[in-house]
């Protein structure tokens, strides 16, 4: 009788150890792009700041500005599409695992 209840909690379980999965892998990735992001944007900076050094004139120095905000914009809008994906793919992976819940409770005929 233990077993069959510790069997029937087990697979109640079943679906929220899926949910924890599934957040837990989103989470990973969002951390995983947020530090790639970071680190970009800091390498961004600092080779700004070498290159301001060499700058010898008002134009150099405005180019390069522009320069340095076309690589910060492409690597948070690359960040941004990486995040997206990623939430994208946890909520597809939950809508299934809903699904698939319920069709325990009302399989589909």
């Amino acid at each position: 009788m233990f077993q069959d209840m510790s069997k029937a909690l087990n697979q109640s379980m079943g679906p929220f150890k899926e949910l924890v999965n599934i957040q837990t892998k989103m989470l990973e990735e969002l951390t995983r792009q947020q530090m790639a992001c970071t680190k970009a944007c800091i390498d961004a900076t600092v080779a700004q700041t070498r290159q301001m050094q060499e700058c010898s004139s008002p134009d150099e120095l405005i180019k390069l500005q522009r320069d340095y905000a076309k690589q910060l914009e492409e690597s948070l809008k690359e960040a941004n599409d990486n995040n997206m994906k990623a939430l994208n793919s946890a909520c597809e992976s939950v809508e299934q695992l809903a699904n698939d819940s319920f069709d325990v409770f009302a399989p589909k005929t």
